[in-house]
């Protein structure tokens, strides 16, 4: 990513500026590095205390022991940050894109998205497990092994290729989730590579899952930056640090999420990247939470008609597949 000329500080307002971010450690290494990216393209922020982190604890950050589809579905980890970013209490907020509902609240824009990290899954398998496939990343796992997952894209998809597997529910943050993989509580479990990348984690991969073995979340590993619409200075500034090639394929696969308009008890996956000849390929996938119906398809097109792409691609899914897929 490269900004075409230095920031221009808002100056406009009273300083310092108030950064929104859930409170684990992988959001607040999400924010920090916003806010590097921040300073580094704008000098007269170098050196200078200008923003201040305010930690915000949404619904599913507080509640740890369900699934998010039994808790309220969309929006579970951006609803407390909405309400603080049009109360005033913060300027702008800082989200895992994969977070974020694909219609937000009226009065809050999506600005500024930075640069995608590793968008891929991983398999996070006992230290003591060394000797791999690659050819078949799930001949790691033994018959009938216990997966801890609360991902049911992820469930759905290992489901549909080993209907031998038992799954228990897991949440928490990833070091909770590494740690029970530690203490032999379950076989093996699903991570984000994008998390454990920033986490300084990444050699707790056992697997990296090919994207197209396993679909990624839509917007897997891409940070989104939130802020009031009528902010149009701050707006200004956060465009000039965007990623364009991240831009086009979030605004693809959101378009593709949107158009199915699926619950959080939906499995979908979504991944969008630019090929060499500069075409945008889009891969999309809808299953059955229980693996039993599993469609996925792809399409590519020019990165100006990502939207457009994104809608088309999620209209065929949606009309070839059962209508019970999609209940609320």
């Amino acid at each position: 990513m490269t900004a075409v000329k230095p920031l221009v500080a808002p100056h406009r307002r009273a300083l310092p500026l108030k950064v929104g971010t859930r409170g684990s450690p992988l959001a607040r290494a999400q924010t920090a590095n916003f806010l590097a990216i921040l300073k580094h393209y704008c000098p007269v922020l170098r050196g200078m205390d200008v923003f201040e982190e305010h930690i915000i604890t949404t619904t599913g950050d507080a509640v740890q022991d369900r699934a998010l589809a039994e808790i309220g579905g969309k929006g579970l980890f951006a609803k407390e940050i909405h309400e603080s970013l049009l109360a005033g209490r913060i300027d702008f907020a800082v989200h895992s894109l994969k977070d974020l509902e694909t219609t937000l609240p009226d009065g809050i824009t999506l600005a500024c998205t930075l640069t995608r990290e590793d968008a891929r899954d991983v398999l996070i398998l006992p230290p003591s497990k060394t000797t791999f496939d690659p050819s078949d990343p799930y001949a790691a796992l033994a018959h009938g092994a216990t997966i801890g997952s609360a991902s049911v894209r992820r469930i759905a998809q290992l489901k549909h290729a080993r209907p031998d597997l038992n799954f228990i529910l897991v949440r928490g943050n990833v070091g909770t989730r590494l740690g029970k993989i530690e203490a032999g509580e379950m076989d093996a479990t699903l991570l984000a590579y994008a998390g454990l990348r920033r986490l300084g984690l990444a050699s707790r991969a056992s697997i990296v899952l090919n994207p197209e073995t396993m679909v990624p979340s839509a917007c897997q590993g891409i940070v989104g930056i939130t802020i009031r619409t009528a902010d149009t200075e701050l707006g200004a500034m956060l465009a000039g640090i965007e990623d364009p090639e991240a831009k086009a394929v979030a605004t693809a696969e959101r378009a593709f999420l949107s158009a199915l308009d699926g619950s959080c008890r939906t499995p979908i996956g979504g991944y969008a990247r630019l090929l060499e000849d500069g075409t945008l390929h889009l891969t999309g996938l809808v299953a059955r939470t229980d693996g039993s119906f599993l469609l996925k398809r792809a399409a590519t097109g020019l990165p100006t008609d990502a939207a457009r792409l994104g809608a088309e691609l999620g209209a065929s899914l949606k009309a070839d597949s059962p209508t019970d897929i999609f209940a609320p």
